[in-house]
Parts: C-alpha cells; sequence; structure tokens
C-alpha cells in the first residue's frame, strides 16, 4: 500500500476507536488499535512526504500514549477522533 492509503486506513480506524470507546466496546477497542499498530509499522516503512513528516511524527506520539492510556470516555475518544479528521485531510500529503 501507498503512504496515502495507509495514511486513510489509520484515519478510518482512528474513527471507530472513538466510536467504540464512546460504546464502551473494549474488545473492539483493543482490536483496532492492533490493527493501527500494523499500519504504523506499515507506514514507518514506507516513503512518506517531506511535508508529511511532522504531522506522522506527531501523530506516532499520541497514538503511542493512546495506547497505553486507553479509557473509554469522552476525552480519549476525542483525541482518536481529532486524528482521524487530521490524517484523513493530511493524507494528501502523504
Amino acid at each position: 500500500m501507498t503512504a496515502k492509503e495507509l495514511t486513510l486506513n489509520i484515519a478510518v480506524n482512528m474513527g471507530r476507536l472513538c466510536r467504540w470507546a464512546m460504546e464502551g466496546r473494549r474488545a473492539r477497542v483493543d482490536q483496532f488499535l492492533k490493527e493501527t499498530q500494523e499500519y504504523v509499522k506499515a507506514l514507518d516503512a514506507t516513503y512518506k512526504s517531506p511535508r508529511f513528516l511532522p504531522t506522522y511524527e506527531w501523530f506516532k506520539k499520541d497514538f503511542d500514549l493512546l495506547c497505553h492510556n486507553v479509557e473509554m470516555n469522552a476525552d480519549w475518544a476525542e483525541g482518536a477522533l481529532t486524528w482521524a479528521n487530521i490524517l484523513t485531510h493530511r493524507a494528501s500529503l502523504a
């Protein structure tokens, strides 16, 4: 997959993580965090535009925090949804 495709897959998953956190579906959150980590790993190994790199590094730092501090509440879900929106818009730069 291209960097753009991987970025969009991550964005979609971040939106799903938001929804499932708000629904209290921890098993689905854990499943999609794992899948998203695989997409991030693949994106790490893929060429990315220099214009996209600052966003990507910022995302990876926040995503790591989300992964290690899963809370099934509105604040955690909002963090995931924020990244879904940011990555959707920045995917064209990837």
